[in-house]
């Protein structure tokens, strides 16, 4: 493909993407296809021969859309929304078109300041303490990783390093020329006494996390709101100090997966700074509210915070990867990843070298779309996008609870709404949400609340989501909620007791799976 057949096809494509995102809406929000039915479509091995574009550009709709199913659609209300807008999406066509490597500043000196920037500019749409941001010169800043997954590893590898060398240090273990304690068996030995804290509705990459690096990560018990609290957190740091452990890292969750519930931070913050734990705060969802000043205070307390992340990729019209993690002071990440081989060594720079502050070291020119979006929509039009979304999820809270056959099983503080038939048990509510997504016609998934409530999710996702989309999903909720009710079949296996979950388990994974992404 040369210069001018790109011209011809990037044209072709830019109008079918166009065309996409305007007609989303007339496409079945989720796919009617079996596991595999790709391999009838796509011949078994690759072409010996240059195919035409026009060739490709119709294998789209035969092959690919078949199997797809639109995260944008307006009747798209599963899992919690991902970013995309046109500001975005030509950011991306440039990035890839630059394809920079941003090992160091020296290997792209502007994607690097760029993001030191963007950084920057999210930190004070946020309003966060300037001690996380690069201007304030205090070894704070942020940087963009390609999720939330990644930030709580990073930040969990993170701690455990300080930790563990903060008692060698005081133990007087020998020193690198660096100041930093060489690996001793003294220092092995500490690992399996280190522990970290989440809740129990804490994202399932907790889990993950826990499992890459190594570490233990105790569950503790939220309270009636799904928050977890300060007294808890006090006695579980005291019980594992009291077994010879090493307590060292705190995940505090704003915006839980389940329900949007918050952990109480202004408890939570004190509580590790008094014994010395990495607080780290994951708020990939609801974070980009605070960009409003009527939700800022979702993270009230966060001055207590080590490292703090959100995904602009979910609610600030930013398409995936990026997701933004600050820290207090950035040495704790680079004291841990830095490795300089002799082809990455470059003159120092008082620029960070971002390869330092994650776990790969080739990285896309990301901040692009951040600039693009922010400038093209501005602060004011941000705002508006997440007012907009709540304001919709507010009025299908609304139809709810003038429904007496319903209940909102949590409070709706952004845009999801937890809801269940309330004289029913979890086996009715599964099966409503089985017909309701058979249809094809809207999208939810489920969640299990504590107290093992099953709820059915309706998230507000699509930047396309209309009042008229949600009076059409409650249109749908209800027309199989009259067809099951008026079931004798299903309102005898309603009395039952709900011995099985399979379904529900099924779609839990899958939603706690993507969650952090």
């Amino acid at each position: 493909m040369g210069p001018d057949e790109f011209r011809r096809a990037g044209h072709q494509l830019v109008d079918y993407i166009a065309d996409y995102q305007e007609t989303v809406r007339d496409r079945p929000v989720t796919p009617d296809v079996r596991p595999g039915y790709m391999r009838r479509l796509v011949p078994a091995a690759p072409p010996e021969r240059p195919e035409p574009w026009d060739d490709v550009m119709a294998d789209i709709e035969r092959v690919i859309m078949p199997g797809m199913s639109h995260w944008h659609s307006p009747q798209f209300h599963a899992y919690y929304p991902v970013g995309n807008s046109y500001p975005a999406l030509l950011a991306d066509m440039l990035s890839d078109a630059l394809g920079c490597v941003g090992i160091a500043w020296a290997s792209a000196p502007a994607c690097t300041e760029l993001e030191v920037i963007m950084m920057d500019w999210l930190a004070q749409l946020l309003q966060l303490p300037e001690q996380f941001m690069f201007s304030s010169g205090r070894g704070g800043g942020g940087v963009i990783q390609g999720s939330a997954c990644e930030s709580t590893l990073i930040t969990l590898l993170a701690a455990r390093s300080c930790k563990v060398n903060e008692f060698l240090r005081a133990s007087g273990t020998v020193h690198n020329e660096h100041g930093d304690p060489v690996v001793t068996p003294d220092r092995a030995a500490l690992l399996p006494k280190l522990v970290a804290f989440a809740s129990d509705q804490a994202h399932s990459s907790v889990t993950r996390a826990s499992l890459l690096s190594g570490l233990r990560i105790r569950t503790l018990p939220s309270d009636s709101n799904a928050s977890l609290r300060g007294d808890t957190l006090t006695k579980a740091v005291e019980e594992e100090l009291r077994a010879g452990n090493i307590p060292f890292y705190v995940l505090a969750a704003l915006g839980t997966t389940a329900s949007c519930a918050y952990d109480n931070l202004t408890e939570l913050g004190p509580i590790c700074e008094r014994f010395g734990l990495w607080l780290h705060i994951d708020a990939a969802y609801a974070g980009a509210a605070c960009v409003c000043p009527e939700f800022r205070h979702i993270i009230d307390g966060i001055e207590h915070a080590t490292s703090f992340n959100f995904n602009p990729h979910k609610f600030l019209l930013t398409n995936l990867d990026c997701s933004a993690l600050w820290v207090r002071r950035s040495r704790d990440l680079t004291d841990v990843f830095e490795v300089n081989a002799l082809f990455l060594k470059t003159p120092f720079s008082e620029m960070p070298s971002y390869r330092h502050w994650a776990i790969q070291l080739s990285r896309r020119f990301r901040a692009l779309k951040l600039w693009f979006v922010m400038r093209l929509y501005g602060a004011d039009g941000l705002r508006a996008h997440i007012r907009r979304q709540v304001k919709l999820a507010k009025e299908f809270e609304a139809l709810v609870r003038g429904d007496d056959r319903f209940e909102v099983a949590a409070p709706v503080t952004l845009g999801l709404v937890c809801f269940r038939l309330k004289k029913y048990g979890n086996m009715i509510n599964d099966h409503l949400l089985a017909r309701i997504n058979g249809a094809r016609r809207i999208h939810m998934v489920p969640a299990m609340l504590p107290g093992e409530t099953y709820v059915l999710r309706f998230v507000v996702c699509s930047r396309y989501t209309e009042s008229r989309d949600v009076q059409f999903a409650w249109s749908e909720v209800q027309k199989h909620t009259d067809e099951l009710l008026s079931s004798a079949e299903v309102l005898g296996r309603g009395k039952m007791l709900w011995s099985s979950v399979r379904a529900a388990s099924i779609g839990l994974r899958l939603f706690h799976s993507w969650h952090s992404v």
